[in-house]
C-alpha cells in the first residue's frame, strides 16, 4: 500500500466519522430530534456532549484535509489544474475552524458574532466544495479512467447546490434537521467516492 492509498483511506473514513457523530450524538441527547434539529446543534455552546461531538467533527475534517493534500498527485493525470484540490483543501480547513472555534450559540441559535460566523463559514465551506467538484469535472472529463467520475462530480455539484439552497430556505422550519441531512448527503457521498477512486487508481 502506497502513501496515496493511505491518504485515500483517510478520506474514505471522513464521512464515516461524520455520520457516526450525528447518529451517536442523537442517541446520547434524549431531547434531540434528527428531523427537527440541525447537526450543528450537537456541538453548539451548552450542548451536553459538545466536546465529544467537536472531536468527531475535527477528526473528520482533518482526515479529509490529509486526503486533499495528496489529491493533486492522486488523480494521475500528469499535473492537471490545481484549482480543484486547492479549493477543497481550503474547504476542509474551514471545517476544522468551524468545529474548533465557531460553534452555534446555545440552543443552536446564531445571535453572537461567533454563532453568525458559524453560518457564514459553513456556507463558504459548502460553496467551495461545490466549486471544487466543478473544477474536478473540468479537469477529469477527458482523462482515461476518470471520465465517468467527472460526470458524477458534476451531478454531485448540481445536487449539492440545489439541496443546500432548499435547506437554507427552510432553515427555520420544523423539518430543518431532515433537510440538512438530505443536504449533506451529496457531499458525504462525494467525500467517500473521490478517495475510493484515488485508491483504486493508484
Amino acid at each position: 500500500m502506497n502513501t496515496l492509498q493511505v491518504l485515500a483511506i483517510c478520506g474514505m473514513l471522513s464521512p464515516v466519522v461524520y455520520t457516526a457523530m450525528w447518529i451517536l450524538g442523537g442517541r446520547l441527547q434524549s431531547d434531540y430530534s434528527h428531523v427537527r434539529d440541525d447537526i450543528s446543534s450537537l456541538f453548539a455552546v451548552g450542548a451536553p456532549n459538545k466536546r465529544l461531538m467537536q472531536s468527531f467533527i475535527v477528526v473528520s475534517s482533518v482526515l479529509l484535509l490529509l486526503f486533499y493534500i495528496g489529491l493533486h498527485d492522486g488523480l494521475g493525470d500528469d499535473g492537471g489544474s490545481i484549482i480543484g484540490p486547492s479549493v477543497l483543501i481550503i474547504a476542509s480547513v474551514i471545517g476544522i475552524l468551524v468545529a474548533g472555534f465557531f460553534p452555534l450559540d446555545e440552543g443552536g441559535e446564531f445571535v453572537t458574532l461567533r454563532g453568525k460566523m458559524h453560518i457564514i463559514l459553513v456556507v463558504a465551506m459548502g460553496t467551495l466544495t461545490i466549486a471544487g467538484m466543478v473544477a474536478l469535472w473540468f479537469r477529469l472529463d477527458s482523462v482515461e479512467g476518470w471520465s465517468a467520475f467527472a460526470d458524477y462530480s458534476l451531478v454531485s455539484a448540481i445536487a449539492a447546490l440545489i439541496l443546500m439552497v432548499i435547506s437554507g430556505i427552510f432553515a427555520a422550519g420544523r423539518y430543518r434537521g431532515l433537510l440538512e441531512r438530505l443536504g449533506v448527503t451529496p457531499f458525504q457521498l462525494y467525500y467517500y467516492v473521490l478517495p475510493l477512486m484515488v485508491y483504486l487508481n493508484n
